[in-house]
């Protein structure tokens, strides 16, 4: 049954989907549940840090059930998306309503758009990648495959990676900085791929002219099949699901340095990345909160992460964590004193 208890995070599409249906203060029910009801959840669960012995993990490597998780998220998330484009002029513009609606489809861009995405991101089979790519764009943030998978996780917890919280830096001016560094960081990356392959820059081989296309072309269809009012709600949820993404990203790393040595960095290990074992958050964003492992290997399936006794861990679990970012001054009293 443990196998199944990942599809817990499709009640936060149920949720979406009923927020969607609602205006006023209930359209802020998915918002409620994610940021309010979670957090106080996890703060009455302990964390759990059992791991598979290494008979079990080669069993539950193969097992299908844990890929149709994340494949079944795909037409999910477009559904949603499909039924938020639908129906967001039922709230009048700018009114609480329409702004709660947004927030919803922002959660889900964020968790089952950009979470799931970044996970298949990291399978080795092109269709697979693909499957990821496509819930990327649904949040217009195709650029982060490329990033984050050859930049991320090679300069992780050091100045040079955009997505590394430096000590005393505020979430807000991070996501800036680490979302349009990242931005930035593709194209080169993309550039250089190109370079060894002996192919033109901006050619179609270009991952990143090919998003670039994607994004303008979904864009475009947005605008005419759903008018400039649903246009400027899905720019606004995406908005809002990056601002998640990059919230995690904040609290994954932050104040975590490699050590320099005669100009080089020492190599990734667990100190490096701050765990959270609570398990209300790691079913929701598909172990993600067992950060060190996955920096360990970065291919390594969700199901099979580790908790890891040398990696610094958080007092709560993602939700909550991501609540207290916001409050820098109390983020920073809490956290500043666990950096080693």
């Amino acid at each position: 049954m443990k196998r199944y208890t990942y599809f817990l995070v499709f009640t936060l599409p149920l949720i979406v989907f009923f927020s969607i249906q609602q205006d006023g203060l209930y359209s802020f029910t998915a918002l409620f549940v994610f940021f309010v009801a979670l957090p106080l959840l996890e703060l009455n669960i302990s964390p759990n840090t059992t791991n598979f012995d290494r008979a079990t993990s080669r069993i539950e490597k193969n097992k299908t059930v844990y890929d149709i998780a994340l494949y079944l998220a795909v037409p999910v998330q477009y559904f949603v998306l499909f039924y938020f484009l639908n129906t967001i002029e039922t709230s009048s513009f700018l009114s609480l309503g329409y702004f709660g609606k947004i927030t919803a489809m922002g959660l889900c861009c964020g968790v089952m758009g950009l979470n799931v995405g970044h996970e298949l991101g990291h399978r080795n089979h092109r269709f697979v990648q693909f499957l990821g790519e496509l819930l990327l764009l649904s949040s217009l943030d195709s650029h982060f495959l490329p990033y984050h998978n050859a930049g991320h996780h090679y300069k992780v917890a050091t100045p040079e990676d955009p997505a590394t919280a430096r000590k005393n830096e505020s979430v807000y001016a991070f996501w800036f900085r680490s979302h349009f560094s990242s931005y930035t960081m593709a194209w080169n990356l993309e550039f250089k791929r190109m370079e060894r392959l002996g192919k033109r820059k901006y050619s179609i081989g270009n991952r990143m002219v090919v998003y670039s296309i994607s994004n303008v072309v979904l864009l475009t269809l947005i605008y005419y099949l759903f008018g400039n009012h649903a246009l400027l709600a899905f720019l606004l949820a995406a908005a809002f699901g990056i601002a998640l993404l990059e919230t995690v990203n904040y609290i994954e790393h932050y104040g975590l340095l490699r050590k320099k040595t005669n100009g080089r960095y020492e190599r990734p290990n667990p100190s490096h990345s701050w765990d959270s074992d609570h398990p209300i958050g790691r079913l929701y964003l598909f172990n993600l909160s067992r950060h060190s492992d996955h920096h360990k290997n970065g291919s390594k399936k969700y199901q099979l992460l580790n908790s890891n006794t040398e990696s610094p861990k958080m007092p709560t679990g993602y939700p909550g964590m991501m609540l207290l970012a916001l409050i820098p001054p109390l983020w920073k009293r809490v956290m500043n004193k666990k950096l080693r």
